[in-house]
């Protein structure tokens, strides 16, 4: 199935922040987050470092994808770690596995 949209969820090199975002195109916003954490630090994911790429979830209607991304944002750090860890077990940055 093709997606058109992602809901994911991005951390700092020590994975002690976390960030969720939406997005059409993951590689472009990861680059995004990164160029921003080098040299702006303007937004939170900038600011925090925050653009290894721990998650994602793909939608085909955009206002699922951004009801989705409210909805996770609202939820306690735990349940945040569980979706991740069913998702990606260990953690692994997943930056080099996005087409």
């Amino acid at each position: 199935m093709l997606y058109n949209y992602f809901v994911y969820i991005t951390t700092n090199k020590n994975k002690t922040t976390l960030y969720i975002g939406v997005t059409n195109n993951i590689q472009k916003r990861l680059s995004q987050h990164y160029f921003d954490s080098q040299y702006l630090k303007k937004s939170f994911a900038g600011k925090y470092n925050c653009y290894y790429l721990l998650f994602y979830e793909g939608f085909e209607d955009i206002n699922a994808a951004i009801a989705r991304e409210k909805e996770v944002k609202k939820w306690r750090r735990e349940k945040k770690e569980i979706l991740i860890t069913n998702f990606n077990p260990d953690w692994e940055f997943l930056n080099d596995q996005v087409i």
